[in-house]
């Protein structure tokens, strides 16, 4: 990958930081983002050389273009940016349904629109969506319906920009992750044929393999240790 950068969109925390930490420590430049310019040029140099840090907000899809200008070839490219929502019908919620529906819509497209005369001739993508889309709870019929979405928006990706892969990962409960840590998550491993949930390590070694496996293509990736099957 000498000729392009690993773009994790969504790598300023969490998942998408683990994954910069992979391709950084392998010597390959990472360009990470989040929404604010400053914060993620700290946490880029945190992560330390050769990874590089610009500020973009996916719910402002306008804005995505200029953020992008002065980008380099792109050798892989993830998009794990998400809205945390909670939005049950009842007390629906317009603003923050809004957020995440043109985050992972039209956000997430619009990036691919924007860095695709970029991408070199092996160029791969990973859409991070989640099995919500299977498994709904109270107050998940906006982040199922999207999740849904990336599920077949990589269907069409496949096929219209081919040859460059386009692959989607969706994890379960990460029982490590950010999000999760502090949790009572002793009914969820409960439900999990294998005992455990799913580690962001877990997380990072599938993302690399859709990325990095060339045969790999138009595929919708579990990562839960059998839990949607309980």
């Amino acid at each position: 990958m000498a000729n392009g950068s690993v773009l994790i969109v969504g790598g300023t925390a969490g998942l998408g930081r683990e994954i910069a930490n992979h391709y950084q420590a392998e010597g390959t430049p990472v360009i990470i983002t989040g929404r604010d310019q400053e914060r993620t040029e700290k946490i880029a140099t945190d992560l330390g050389e050769g990874v590089r840090g610009i500020g973009v907000d996916l719910t402002e899809p306008e804005t995505i273009g200029d953020a992008f200008s002065d980008v380099g070839p792109i050798s892989r490219l993830v998009i794990t940016a998400v809205v945390r929502d909670h939005n049950p019908i009842r007390e629906y919620n317009i603003s923050t349904a809004n957020d995440l529906i043109i985050m992972k819509m039209i956000g997430y497209t619009e990036t691919i629109h924007t860095l695709v005369p970029l991408f070199i001739e092996d160029a791969s993508v990973v859409l991070f969506g989640g099995l919500a889309k299977e498994r709904p709870y109270p107050g998940a019929v906006t982040i199922a319906t999207v999740n849904g979405g990336i599920s077949t928006m990589i269907n069409d990706l496949v096929v219209e920009l081919a040859p460059t892969r386009f692959n989607a990962i969706h994890p379960g409960i990460v029982g490590d992750s950010p999000f999760w840590e502090g949790k009572d998550l002793d009914a969820y491993v409960a439900r999990t044929p294998t005992g455990k949930l799913a580690t962001m390590a877990n997380v990072v070694d599938a993302t690399v393999f859709l990325l990095e496996n060339p045969a790999v293509n138009g595929v919708n990736l579990y990562i839960d240790g059998g839990w949607m099957r309980m």
